[in-house]
């Protein structure tokens, strides 16, 4: 390992000269192939945290995919159903429990993960790595790789592949530093461990976690450790579905992240699921042409007109207004987390709508009684944790 490794360039191609390094020690990483840049780096030292840390919560293998300093999904090894490995592609794929958890990560919001990095927890293997092979992304980084792991991934993208090897023995100084406008700031890291035991105040009427929704919230609160704020996140079975990263406003959030949520689930429709599209189509033109369909209504006609047309075999049928509703009113028991108190019951109104029924947030809003009132009138358990997920 070294010292320093010089870098192409910085955030952009004019930012020169680039490079990371170390103050005291060697770097705790190895490239094995590639010439990762200055935002491989922050994505894959921001998602190895985030992986390292789901897997010391859950005791599962986990994976997560990152762009641009923020998870566009994040998993554990959660078994999954048929319905989920064909609107994930890896319906025809051997799943070993870490490419369980990367194909979670990858699917959950397979737009925002195009041309990813990404993480894991666990050695990578044969079968993690063929499902990395045929996905643009733009990097990896994990503690090891199997002999036949390493070749597959060496041999993507022309041989560019950027692939990184971090020790899971190292362990940052306990006070960070970065620079902004000359001016050095300093604070502590973020050590605060994210586990069951921070689930003890329930302000709501109904106190119930099941297991599946205290591994879910967990999931929520470490996704949101490593993801720029403001942020929300919701989970269910063990994956993040719908992430809302970096937004001023909190019901922003709350909206963004549920609209993801909303159209993971109608992913899952059968008239989504069975459109008629050609042979041989792109992954990508697949999921930018679902995006289309769940987004129109049916009274647009970019789909029956427009370039779209191109990728089926036969006119679409219209996914309308009163189906999507009905399939959405069908999602239930989803957990979310959020980074920051929420200040008014607005951001449960709009969970409500994504099948929210277990929530996590610090707590200590002036209007919390509003706040708890509107979880009481949908039924929800909320659990004030008192910890605040900032990440800047």
């Amino acid at each position: 390992m070294a010292k320093e490794l010089e870098l192409k360039y910085g955030c952009n191609p004019n930012q020169k000269p680039s490079r990371i390094f170390m103050q005291e020690g060697e770097l705790p990483i190895q490239v094995l192939n590639g010439r990762p840049g200055y935002i491989n780096f922050l994505d894959a030292f921001n998602s190895w945290q985030l992986v390292k840390e789901l897997k010391e919560a859950t005791g599962l293998p986990a994976a997560a995919s990152f762009k641009h300093v923020s998870p566009a999904g994040a998993a554990v090894a959660v078994e999954m159903s048929e319905t989920l490995k064909k609107i994930y592609f890896v319906d025809d794929a051997k799943l070993s429990p870490l490419a369980t958890a990367y194909a979670r990560a990858r699917g959950a919001d397979r737009m925002s993960s195009y041309g990813d990095f990404i993480a894991l927890s666990d050695e990578c293997d044969e079968e993690t790595a063929f499902l990395i092979n045929r996905e643009v992304s733009d990097g990896v980084i994990a503690p090891s790789y199997s002999a036949r792991a390493l070749e597959i991934l060496k041999n993507k993208r022309k041989g560019t592949y950027n692939v990184i090897q971090i020790d899971p023995s190292y362990r940052p100084n306990p006070i960070e530093c970065k620079q902004v406008y000359g001016v050095t700031f300093e604070q502590g890291r973020n050590e605060i461990k994210i586990d069951e035991s921070l689930f003890k105040e329930f302000p709501t009427q109904n106190k119930v976690l099941t297991e599946e929704a205290k591994r879910d919230l967990i999931i929520a609160l470490i996704t949101l450790k490593y993801t720029q704020s403001n942020s929300v996140c919701y989970a269910k079975d063990g994956q993040a579905i719908g992430i809302g990263a970096g937004q001023q406003s909190r019901i922003h959030c709350t909206r963004l992240a549920g609209n993801k949520a909303d159209i993971w689930f109608l992913r899952q429709h059968p008239k989504v699921m069975n459109l008629p599209f050609k042979e041989g189509i792109r992954r990508a033109d697949r999921d930018n042409t679902i995006d289309v369909y769940i987004s129109e209504d049916e009274h647009d006609d970019v789909l029956r007109d427009g370039a779209w047309q191109q990728f089926f075999t036969t006119q679409p049928e219209v996914l309308t207004k009163e189906e999507k509703k009905a399939w959405l009113a069908q999602l239930d028991n989803v957990a979310l987390g959020s980074d920051a108190f929420f200040p008014f019951g607005d951001n449960v109104e709009r969970a409500h709508k994504s099948g929210v029924k277990f929530i996590a947030q610090p707590g200590g809003s002036v209007r919390d009684d509003h706040v708890i009132d509107t979880c009481d009138k949908y039924g929800m358990t909320m659990t004030f944790t008192g910890v605040r997920l900032f990440h800047h």
